[in-house]
């Protein structure tokens, strides 16, 4: 279902115009109008999802095949060095739009780019209370 107020709905539907790279009678795959890099795109389903939990396993799936279809393409086509796949979940998280999307973003040898995070440091022992909670 589309939610008749959400932009990447209309994007995803070819009611808003983008720069599509792929389409297909569930997803619409576009250029990212603010780019981190050459060739960063975005994957939305045509359907409504606010984030990951909403989606289908079957959806989830099928992004992820797109998702690496598309990698290998722009990989060949952009010759860039490496490729990011980012998918934020709610706004601590860093979401923006409350629409599934995952990006693709294309990294070339000194772009500037800095994505990741400072990595923390645990104990063995909080490794394995927080596998404890995660399993049981």
């Amino acid at each position: 279902m589309k939610k008749n107020d959400c932009i990447f709905c209309k994007i995803a539907n070819g009611e808003i115009p983008s720069k599509t790279l792929y389409e297909d009678e569930e997803f619409r795959m576009i250029l990212d109008l603010n780019p981190a890099t050459k060739g960063h795109a975005l994957i939305l389903p045509k359907d409504h999802a606010d984030d990951l939990y909403g989606l289908s396993d079957g959806q989830a799936s099928k992004i992820m095949l797109l998702a690496k279809k598309m990698a290998v393409k722009m990989t060949e086509k952009l010759q860039c060095d490496g490729l990011n796949l980012i998918q934020n979940n709610g706004e601590a998280a860093g979401q923006t739009v409350r629409h599934f999307h995952l990006h693709l973003i294309p990294r070339y040898t000194d772009d500037g780019q800095q994505l990741g995070w400072k990595p923390g440091e645990t104990t063995q022992e909080e490794l394995e209370e927080v596998r404890k909670q995660i399993t049981g």
